[in-house]
């Protein structure tokens, strides 16, 4: 049964915990998704520069982690990950049109 967004930001959010605060919770988060994002980047560094296989099972628990941060922070923020994901949509549809090109990325406006 698919999943959407916002209902993953729900059931993420039964585990997210009470920081105490705004600050607390924007600072926890940030660091949090930063950490995770660490990981997803050392795994795939590893594979490329270490020789190691790319271990896709750990890459996809890893970026399940990033989403549980992204979810946390938004409702923090007071924004669903629908609106964050449609936010973004609209931003690159602005930005690229007729969709990414490395020519289009060197001359866009925005």
């Amino acid at each position: 049964m698919p999943l959407s967004l916002n209902d993953y930001q729900q059931l993420a959010l039964r585990t997210a915990g009470n920081h105490g605060d705004f600050e607390r919770t924007l600072i926890y988060t940030t660091l949090g998704l930063n950490g995770e994002a660490g990981e997803v980047a050392e795994l795939v560094k590893k594979a490329f520069f270490h020789g190691h296989e790319l271990p896709r099972e750990k890459l996809k628990h890893e970026l399940g982690d990033v989403l549980w941060y992204v979810a946390v922070l938004a409702q923090a923020m007071g924004w669903s990950l629908e609106d964050v994901a449609q936010e973004n949509i609209a931003k690159l549809a602005r930005r690229y049109p007729e969709g990414f090109s490395g020519e289009r990325s060197r001359h866009r406006t925005e």
